[in-house]
């Protein structure tokens, strides 16, 4: 599937995204009620400033009158709102950005918790680097906006709101022809946003695919470099990087054109206003220096703001594409399958069941049909298939990954989708081809965050397994570092622990996919020998590729297409001589066969 397919179209809007994103300042009511009144306090100080100027202009400076007193306290007072805007501002600009990291840390952490709860459909169909990008860039856009788009524009508005107050207490009639600027801000608002906002999509998108192919790359990098696919992969990072920059070059371009040359334009044609006003009046009113001083000061200080907020609207459109991604994941319904009912039954004995089972990804072509087996406590039931036959998909249908749609699972006779998530994942154990371990220990990969398992039994399950001899042998012994992916052992060696992890659950089902097949046969055998130990009053059930791994087994299961085919134990699918006994013989050869 292409990566223009993977993205997620737009979503609810920008009014009702902006919304959703103020709702989440709810819990912090104090910090922005106090942030506003700090933030009216320094446009208050700020405004006032100008007034100070006029004062000392038509009282003082034009009479040629400077009492030493008068002087102080217009100096000493200037000097003092000056000081006090600079501390008003800090202390906001801080309380505003304290407010956002917290709003932030919140948006992650409930992003990564509905990460959690999706359904691996979602995953099989999202590239990795795609949620990478949600999760890291888009919501760094976000906090960008709180941190400065939002204070910016409270901040600027309000200051805004002082200056014409400012402007009709020294003349109305002039400042209610300046009131015609905030129409024509506001359109230019509205003209860039509509404009921009297909770009910011695009952008977005662009870099999440970016993301996505960086971390294919870095995942695949041994079946790169052994393929000689570099200038392959090359190519394609360049191509989308290419696409990236074009359209960031197109955003610098709307940008270049609608935001500071456009404002300057209105800015010497609302300046212009003014000095033909006074100009006119001057030749049959007497003008007020200071008046005039004040209004080409608060004229400047009008579009300082407005400068200000258009300059944030690039932010401000990131921030929206972003929020509208990051809540497409949070509002996506294509959540893991949950418990149904309020009971809290308990798995005792491990009796799975399979009724009638009929299973499809897409709901159009179905992997499983039909599918109808019973493995008793204490039972192995092993299922072989050619690749595509549906053997992990049945596994994926008991661990209950994706819904049960047709058909009937049972475990001790209740129905799989009755069981809690913690009862499920708590008895059934489940050991994959390849493992997965986390960047830790030794130690704290088998016991896997349950504290409940002590460092005697993460011992206990590493010996059962027979792993404690590689393990002792390690610098470090059970506390040695593992890296990503336990890139620093062996396949062998990340299986064994992998198994030690399960075992120290002491799970009453056992699920093993494919488990020895990336084992060597030295290491295999000490597996089997384990296996044994470890099947013994537990329901395993194998999904096998080498036949001579479940050649004990009380089941055996042959998928072919989605179906069961043949089932018996090995002696007698051999003596059917069907598909089984065709798959043994490729592996065994003739010989092989004979001699069993």
């Amino acid at each position: 599937m292409s990566l223009e397919a993977m993205d997620f179209t737009p979503g609810t809007g920008q009014k009702g995204t902006l919304g959703r994103l103020l709702r989440y300042m709810l819990p912090y009511r104090k910090k922005v009620l106090a942030s506003l009144v700090i933030l009216l306090l320094a446009t208050a100080t700020d405004v006032f400033q100008p007034i100070l100027i006029k004062i000392f202009i038509d009282g003082y400076l034009i009479p040629r009158h400077f009492p030493q007193k008068a002087m102080i306290l217009l100096g000493g007072g200037y000097m003092l709102l000056v000081l006090l805007t600079a501390g008003f501002n800090v202390a906001q600009l801080l309380l505003f950005q304290v407010l956002a990291l917290d709003i932030i840390q919140n948006l992650r952490v409930e992003l990564f918790d509905k990460v959690q709860t999706l359904s691996l459909a979602f995953f099989d169909r999202t590239p990795v680097g795609v949620l990478v990008s949600r999760l890291t860039n888009d919501t760094e856009a976000i906090l960008e906006m709180f941190m400065t788009v939002l204070s910016t524009f409270v901040q600027n508005i309000t200051v805004l709101v002082g200056i014409l107050i400012a402007m009709f207490a020294l003349d109305a009639r002039l400042a209610a022809y300046c009131l015609v600027l905030m129409p024509v801000t506001a359109l230019i608002m509205m003209l860039y946003r509509k404009v921009t906002s297909p770009v910011f999509h695009m952008a977005r998108q662009r870099l999440s695919w970016l993301n996505a192919k960086l971390n294919e790359s870095l995942q695949g990098m041994s079946v790169i470099q052994a393929m000689r696919q570099e200038e392959r992969l090359r190519g394609e990072f360049g191509a989308i990087n290419n696409d990236y920059r074009r359209v960031r070059f197109r955003n610098m371009q709307l940008n270049a054109l609608l935001l500071r040359p456009l404002m300057d334009g209105i800015y010497l044609l609302a300046l212009m206003l003014i000095l033909w006003y006074f100009g006119e009046r001057s030749f049959s009113h007497l003008v007020n220096i200071g008046v005039l001083y004040a209004f080409v000061t608060y004229l400047s200080r009008f579009f300082e703001p407005v400068n200000s907020m258009l300059q944030r609207l690039n932010f401000f459109q990131q921030a929206m594409v972003s929020s509208e991604r990051v809540f497409q994941i949070l509002d996506n319904p294509d959540t893991a399958p949950q418990q149904e009912g309020t009971d809290h039954p308990v798995i005792h004995e491990g009796r799975v069941c399979f009724e009638d089972v009929s299973f499809s990804y897409d709901g159009r072509t179905d992997v499983l049909k039909h599918i109808s087996f019973t493995a008793m406590p204490g039972q192995t039931v092993a299922i072989v298939g050619h690749t595509g036959s549906g053997k992990s998909s049945t596994v994926n249908l008991l661990m209950r990954f994706y819904p049960v749609e047709r058909g009937r699972i049972t475990i001790d006779g209740t129905d799989l989708r009755h069981f809690s998530d913690h009862e499920l994942r708590r008895k059934i154990g489940l050991v994959l081809q390849d493992p997965f371990l986390f960047v830790g220990d030794v130690t704290s990969n088998i016991r896997l965050g349950n504290t409940f398992v002590s460092d005697s039994e993460v011992v206990g399950a590493a010996r059962f397994v027979q792993a404690d001899g590689f393990i002792e042998a390690l610098d470090q012994g059970y506390h040695a570092p593992i890296g990503e992916r336990g890139a620093t052992l062996s396949t062998g060696q990340r299986q064994l622990v992998s198994f030690a992890r399960t075992m120290a659950m002491n799970p009453s089902i056992l699920v093993l996919d494919e488990a020895t097949a990336s084992v060597d046969t030295e290491t295999e055998e000490a597996i089997q020998r384990a296996l044994e130990k470890m099947r013994h009053g537990r329901t395993t059930i194998a999904i096998a590729h080498r036949l001579s791994t479940i050649q004990d087994a009380d089941l055996i299961l042959v998928l072919h297409h989605g179906e069961i085919v043949e089932q018996g134990t090995h002696q007698q699918l051999l003596a059917q001589e069907g598909l089984y006994y065709n798959m043994f013989l490729l592996q065994q050869g003739s010989t092989g066969l004979g001699a069993n």
